[in-house]
């Protein structure tokens, strides 16, 4: 299916998975060069393990997991396999928003709650992605602050510069993913099939389900009925001419 500004989406998807993978490169540096190392032996080691898991997880994979839904490549796959893949990327970042697992996963859910919720689950799942990123932000500031503290963080450390370009690495990151999910020339078509009762009849598209009106939707039968009632005319019509010639 064609993209309206495919090259633009390319290039920022490109550019945000770089900058991502970059800020992980960047964190198990500062942790395993400048902060001594992983450890899981009581030490203060295993603090090191917080910023590693957090980026790579809270930041970098529930990024990827937020746009995952505007990859042009995967829009011919099922609606159904895309959200597996969604929740699965979430449950790998340790965020499972029960609210989009309960609502838009299981089948159960009615199609007018979904439309309904689908707003607050997205900007609830931009906010919740904003608040990681800051969170993470100001836990490696705190980290500097009390590690630096007798060298002198406000003299521009070599650890403090590198970790400091790491916060920047994280909020480009961020700007190129809340850039790409809020474009709605790159959001996945509708798909047919998913449709939503209107008390009125009318036709409206929502925010995540394509929505139709109920009033066509005997047509195909009506329009079989119709072929049909006019074949058995035309028949009825011939046999009458064929007698009539006899």
């Amino acid at each position: 299916m064609a993209m309206d500004g495919y090259k633009g989406f390319l290039g920022l998807l490109v550019s945000s998975l770089l900058v991502g993978f970059l800020s992980v490169i960047f964190t198990l540096i500062w942790v395993l060069h400048y902060r001594e190392g992983l450890g899981w032996d009581g030490t203060a080691l295993e603090f090191n393990w917080h910023p590693a898991l957090m980026v790579t997880g809270f930041v970098f994979i529930q990024g990827i997991a937020i746009i995952v839904y505007r990859l042009p490549w995967t829009w011919k796959c099922s609606k159904l396999l895309m959200k597996s893949i969604h929740a699965g990327l979430h449950t790998i970042a340790a965020i499972l928003l029960l609210l989009g697992v309960f609502i838009f996963l299981l089948p159960w859910a009615p199609l007018s709650l979904r439309a309904f919720v689908m707003p607050m689950h997205v900007y609830s799942g931009l906010l919740i992605f904003g608040t990681v990123i800051a969170a993470a932000l100001m836990g490696v500031t705190e980290k500097l602050f009390f590690a630096l503290n007798s060298s002198g963080y406000n003299k521009f450390p070599p650890e403090g510069v590198f970790t400091n370009t790491l916060g920047l690495l994280m909020v480009l990151y961020g700007a190129l993913i809340f850039w790409i999910v809020t474009r709605p020339q790159w959001q996945r078509p509708k798909e047919p099939n998913s449709v939503l009762l209107q008390p009125n009849g009318g036709a409206q598209e929502g925010v995540g389900s394509l929505t139709v009106n109920f009033s066509n939707v005997d047509a195909p039968d009506s329009k079989l009925n119709h072929e049909a009632s006019a074949r058995k005319r035309n028949f009825t019509a011939d046999e009458v001419g064929q007698r009539s010639t006899m």
